[in-house]
């Protein structure tokens, strides 16, 4: 039998344009329609973003933390931080996330210590807050943050997802044309969006081994 034995498939933005206006039942016919669909794409991708977890826009970064500075202002690109940890002599502590009511309730922000909990102020410069207030100037702190995704851009790019995506970003894309260019096909196209997104969001977590606890008995 006979492969390609390739697995390199993806779509530029003007494909995905083009498979989305297809669905739609209609045709490219102008560049205000690419310019429009773009527009569609990118407010797509910041709704995506409101849905919550995407695995491959995990990053992880890390920062030593100054003696007496009790924050650490992020990368714009930043959505949210999923997990941190701050390492002192080779030894990693998880730091606790609190709100933003917690962390204003704390009477005295400045007292010094091996940091042990994290609030993140999620404004458009995000700022990492850690209490209590770095005792020292060579700990460092090791976090996962959600990142943006970048935007389209030229029509001849890919975008920034993985394979499995796909097929919900086309048709994401297709449900957002239709709400502008064909009303009539917008309730079909969003129960194919919702399905497609939820199939793939369902694959989009963290995978850990089964883990079988022998049963208690009861005396």
């Amino acid at each position: 039998m006979a492969t390609s034995g390739t697995t390199s498939f993806d779509l530029s933005v003007d494909e995905l344009i083009e498979e989305a206006y297809e669905r739609c039942g209609l045709e490219l016919r102008t560049g205000y329609d690419l310019e429009t669909a773009r527009r569609s794409l990118n407010i797509m991708m910041a709704e995506w973003g409101n849905r919550g977890l995407n695995q491959w826009l995990i990053k992880q970064s890390s920062f030593t933390v100054t003696e007496g500075v009790n924050y650490k202002e992020l990368n714009s690109n930043v959505v949210d931080i999923t997990s941190a940890i701050i390492q002192r002599d080779n030894i990693d502590y998880q730091l606790e996330r609190i709100s933003r009511s917690s962390f204003l309730y704390i009477p005295n922000k400045s007292a010094e210590a091996r940091p042990n909990q994290f609030f993140l102020e999620r404004q458009i410069t995000p700022k990492l807050y850690i209490y209590p207030t770095p005792e020292n100037s060579t700990d460092v702190i090791s976090y996962y943050a959600l990142t943006r995704m970048e935007d389209a851009g030229d029509f001849t790019n890919n975008m920034e997802t993985v394979f499995r995506f796909l097929p919900c970003m086309t048709a994401g894309l297709a449900y957002y044309i239709s709400m502008k260019r064909a009303p009539d096909r917008m309730a079909l196209l969003k129960q194919v969006y919702d399905e497609e997104f939820d199939r793939a969001a369902s694959e989009d977590i963290d995978s850990v081994s089964s883990r079988f606890l022998p049963p208690r008995m009861i005396i």
